[in-house]
C-alpha cells in the first residue's frame, strides 16, 4: 500500500523546514509544536502557520518580526514558490504548482487505498451502536444511529484503528418479557380466548404477526385460559388516566400477567419468549443488512447472566466499597462519581437491574482488552453517561478509554411540512418505510449530514429530488460524469500514470488538485472528532470544484498531452469521490 507519497507528505515537509528555521532563530524553543493550517481564503496561501505568534512570549519580541528572522532562515525549497508573512505574524506558503498536482499520480497509483492513513497505529476499538432492544421494527431514529455507526466504523477503520463493530442484544429483562407475553396474549385471541390487552403492551401489527406464526407452528399448543391468565392481577385503571397512581397500577398489572404468563406455560413460556426474540432479531437483521450496516459481534446480555458476570460485577463493587443496602436492595454510590442520584443495582427481589447488567457489560468490553471503546446512544440517554463512567472508575479502570457518542433523533419533512412519524397503528415510520421511500443512498448520506449530536430535519422531497440541490445527488452525478469523460475518451486508465500533469495550469485544476491533497488531512480531522460528517461536507466541495471545472473547461480537447492531464485529474477525482462514499456506504452509479 502506497502511503508516504510526495504529495501527502508536503505538510511534514513544511514542518520540516520550520523546525530549522526555528533551530536557528530559537534554539532553546525547539520543542514548540508547529501548527500548519489550509487558510480558508486562496488569496492567503496554500499554507499557514501561527509558529512566530507561539515564540513571541518566550522571546519577548513582536510576533511579525520573529516571523521575518524565520523567513530568513528557512532553507530554500522547490515545494514553496512564495513564503510571506501577514497580519500579526502568520507566515503563509504558496505551493509550487507541480507540488499540488503530484496528488493526481498519488490518487491514481493509490487507488481505493488513497486517504487512508495510519493514525490509528492499528489499536483495537470497539465501537457499539443501535442496539435497539429487539421488540419491534427499527424506526427513523435508530436508522440516523446506525448509518452513524457504520460510517464511524468504516472512517476509523480507514484512518488505521482495527475496529470491532457490535450490537448489544438486550435478550435478558422485562421489555422481552413483555414482548413474549404481548405475542401470547395476541396467540390466545386468535384461539378466541378473551383477555383485555394491556394498554402497555407492544400493539403493532408484527405481533400478531408472531402469535399467528405459532398458531401454524403448534396449534393450541399454548393455549391456556383466561382465568388461568388473569388470576390475582390488580385491576386497570380507567382509560385515559395518565397520573403516576394510574402508571403504577399499570405496570403492575402487566408484572402480574408476565407472572401468570411464565407460571400457566411452565416450560413453555422460553420458547413463547425465544420465538418472539428471534424473530424480531431476524427482522432487525435483515433491515440492517440490507441498509448496508453490518456487525461482527452480536453480543447477548443474557450471556452476561449466564456465565455471572453481573453477579461477580456487583460483587467486585461490594468488595471495593461502593455498595449499600437500603430498603433490601443493593444501591451503588454513583453520586461519589459525579452523578445526580445513587442507582440500584439488585432490588429487594434479588434481580439485578438493567444497569447491573450494564456495569458487567463494560467490565466484558474492558477485559477483551480494546483500546477504545465507542458507545453511539441516542441523546436521551445523555444522563446515563455520568454513572457509567463511575461504575468504570468505581472498577478501577481507565474510564479515558470510554467515548460516548451521542445521535439526536431526525424529523422527518415533506412539502415544508413536519411529516407524520407514526403511522395510523401508532407504530413509528419504520427504517424500512423510509428507505424505500428514498432509497438506502439517499437515506445514508442524509443521516451523515449532519454532526451526530445536531438535530437533524430530514427532506424527504429533497432526497428524493434529481436536482444540484439534492447533495447526495451532485455528487453522484459527479462521479457519473466522470465515468463519461473517460467512456469518451476510450484510453488506458494505467497510461494516466505517465500523463504531462505540469499543463494542468488554470486555476480550476490547481483548486482541484488542492482540494484531492486535503483528503487524507480531513480523514484524520474527523476520525480524531469521530465526525464522518466531515466527509460527506468534503466531497460535496469536492463534486462542487469538479463540476465548476466541467461546466467551464472541455475535457477531451484536441491536444492529446492536455486531454490526457485533464483525465487524469478527473480520474483522480472518481476515486477520491468512491473513497469517500465508501466510507458514508452510498453508492456511486456510473451513469445517471
Amino acid at each position: 500500500m502506497a502511503q508516504d507519497v510526495k504529495t501527502h507528505d508536503v505538510k511534514s515537509q513544511l514542518a520540516a523546514l520550520l523546525q530549522q528555521a526555528l533551530a536557528s532563530v530559537a534554539p532553546t524553543a525547539t520543542e514548540t509544536p508547529i501548527h500548519l493550517e489550509r487558510p480558508r481564503d486562496p488569496t492567503h496561501g496554500d499554507f499557514a502557520t501561527n509558529l512566530a505568534m507561539q515564540l513571541a512570549k518566550a522571546l519577548k519580541k513582536n510576533p511579525r518580526e520573529i516571523a521575518n528572522q524565520l523567513l530568513a532562515e528557512l532553507p530554500p525549497s522547490k515545494l514553496v514558490t512564495k513564503a510571506e508573512v501577514a497580519g500579526a505574524g502568520f507566515i503563509n506558503f504558496t505551493l509550487d504548482a507541480g507540488t499540488k498536482t503530484d496528488v493526481v499520480k498519488a490518487v491514481l497509483a493509490e487507488g481505493a487505498d488513497f486517504g487512508r492513513s495510519r493514525l490509528g497505529g492499528a489499536q483495537k476499538v470497539q465501537v457499539e451502536f443501535v442496539s435497539a432492544n429487539p421488540t419491534g421494527p427499527l424506526h427513523v431514529g435508530h436508522g440516523r444511529g446506525a448509518a452513524y455507526g457504520a460510517s464511524l466504523s468504516s472512517l476509523l477503520a480507514f484512518a488505521g484503528w482495527d475496529v470491532t463493530r457490535e450490537y448489544y442484544v438486550n435478550d435478558a429483562g422485562r421489555q422481552m418479557d413483555i414482548l413474549g407475553l404481548s405475542t401470547w396474549l395476541r396467540y390466545l385471541d386468535q384461539h378466541g380466548v378473551s383477555v383485555p390487552f394491556p394498554p402497555n403492551g407492544y400493539q403493532g401489527g408484527y405481533v400478531r404477526d408472531m402469535a399467528e406464526q405459532l398458531k401454524h407452528a403448534h396449534g393450541d399448543k399454548y393455549v391456556r385460559t383466561a382465568e388461568a391468565v388473569l388470576a390475582g392481577t390488580p385491576g386497570l385503571p380507567e382509560a385515559g388516566r395518565a397520573d403516576d397512581e394510574a402508571k403504577q397500577q399499570r405496570e403492575l398489572h402487566l408484572d402480574a400477567l408476565i407472572a401468570n404468563a411464565k407460571a400457566s406455560l411452565g416450560p413453555d413460556w422460553d420458547y413463547v419468549h425465544q420465538h418472539a426474540l428471534n424473530e424480531q432479531l431476524a427482522d432487525c437483521r435483515d433491515d440492517l443488512e440490507q441498509f448496508g450496516v453490518h456487525f461482527d459481534v452480536w453480543f447477548s446480555e443474557k450471556a452476561l447472566y449466564d456465565t455471572g458476570l453481573v453477579a461477580r460485577c456487583v460483587a467486585l463493587l461490594e468488595e471495593k466499597g461502593h455498595i449499600y443496602v437500603q430498603n433490601g436492595a443493593k444501591w451503588f454510590k454513583s453520586t461519589a462519581f459525579g452523578d445526580e442520584k445513587d442507582r440500584v443495582v439488585q432490588r429487594e427481589n434479588g434481580l439485578f437491574t438493567y444497569f447491573a447488567s450494564d456495569i458487567a457489560y463494560h467490565l466484558n468490553k474492558f477485559e477483551r482488552g480494546f483500546d477504545k471503546v465507542i458507545n453511539i446512544w441516542g441523546a436521551d440517554h445523555h444522563g446515563y453517561i455520568p454513572r457509567v463512567t463511575g461504575a468504570i472508575k468505581a472498577l478501577e479502570l481507565d474510564s479515558d478509554k470510554l467515548q460516548v457518542a451521542l445521535v439526536q433523533f431526525a424529523v422527518l419533512y415533506r412539502n415544508g411540512q413536519k411529516a407524520s412519524m407514526s403511522t395510523r397503528s401508532g407504530e413509528f415510520v419504520t427504517l424500512r418505510e423510509l428507505r424505500g421511500e428514498v432509497g438506502n443512498d439517499a437515506c445514508r448520506f442524509f443521516y451523515a449530514l449532519r454532526k451526530s449530536d445536531q438535530h437533524l430535519d430530514f427532506d424527504l422531497d429533497l432526497a428524493k429530488s434529481q436536482t444540484n440541490e439534492n447533495p447526495v445527488y451532485y455528487i453522484q452525478y459527479a462521479h457519473a460524469r466522470v465515468c463519461s469523460v473517460i467512456n469518451q475518451w476510450n484510453g488506458n486508465l494505467a497510461d494516466l500514470a505517465g500523463a504531462d500533469l505540469a499543463l494542468l495550469a488554470n486555476p480550476r485544476e490547481l483548486a482541484i488538485a488542492n482540494q484531492l491533497a486535503q483528503f487524507r488531512e480531513v480523514i484524520e480531522s474527523a476520525a480524531r472528532d469521530l465526525a464522518p460528517h466531515m466527509i460527506a461536507f468534503y466531497l460535496k466541495d469536492l463534486a462542487g470544484e469538479f463540476h465548476g471545472w466541467y461546466n467551464a473547461e472541455r475535457m477531451l480537447v484536441d491536444d492529446a498531452a492536455l486531454r490526457d492531464a485533464r483525465v487524469a485529474l478527473a480520474a483522480a477525482v472518481r476515486q477520491t469521490i468512491r473513497n469517500g462514499m465508501a466510507i458514508l456506504g452510498v453508492g456511486c452509479p456510473e451513469s445517471m
